[in-house]
């Protein structure tokens, strides 16, 4: 390779390495040339951009863009390594996770993911677990609908019931019950006055008149 054709390649990484923020570094040294064709045929599917080169072109092109930024990346580089580019942080992970199902290759020697360095093939079941953007969106707008969505599903049901003909009360979920305390009870029973009972009115009897005798007839003047 001359001179030129280095630098073609080292411009071409950079390019890549300015336009994503994910890529993986990978070992593919053992795989022939077949079952690399369908490791790059799996890197498309999945829109993942591979591409194979040199170590000290790796390096060179890292170190023109910004040498403190991916020092921890320099140590990975060693063997065969193949790139692996992509929008989506996890997709180079899952698709080096199915491919390995009949091997141990490509192992993962370090990836770059937003600005945070993996090292090691250790790594690989961890990243395969990362929230992509869109998933954590989602899992947000999720949260904030949830109360809404019980507020809506309650009046919904009140007014189906209400249709009914079913009277209900509503009733806040989150309403607070309001105790009286036993010995306040107590005090207001204390100083309730006493009601004291009317006295039954009795009705007047009606008394019966007795029947008066018959008047003795008076005897004849002689």
């Amino acid at each position: 390779m001359t001179k030129q054709q280095k630098n073609d390649v080292i411009e071409v990484l950079k390019e890549k390495f300015s336009q994503y923020n994910n890529f993986y570094i990978t070992d593919t040294e053992s795989l022939s040339v077949a079952q690399v064709g369908t490791l790059r045929k799996a890197c498309f599917d999945k829109q993942v951009e591979m591409k194979v080169a040199k170590n000290t072109l790796i390096k060179k092109a890292l170190e023109s863009l910004d040498n403190e930024k991916y020092a921890g990346i320099y140590d990975s580089l060693h063997n065969v390594t193949a790139l692996m580019f992509s929008e989506n942080p996890k997709d180079p992970a899952m698709i080096i996770t199915s491919f390995r199902k009949g091997g141990e290759k490509p192992a993962l020697k370090a990836a770059f993911i937003n600005g945070d360095i993996y090292t090691g093939d250790n790594q690989l079941k961890a990243l395969t677990q990362i929230k992509t953007k869109n998933e954590l969106i989602g899992e947000i707008i999720g949260l904030l609908q949830s109360p809404a969505k019980r507020v809506i599903a309650a009046l919904l049901y009140h007014h189906e019931q209400k249709a009914a003909g079913v009277e209900t009360i509503p009733v806040a979920a989150d309403a607070p019950v309001t105790e009286t305390p036993v010995a306040e009870t107590a005090a207001v029973a204390e100083e309730a006055p006493v009601v004291e009972a009317s006295p039954e009115v009795q009705s007047p009897v009606a008394e019966t008149p007795a029947a008066e005798k018959p008047a003795k007839p008076e005897a004849p003047a002689e």
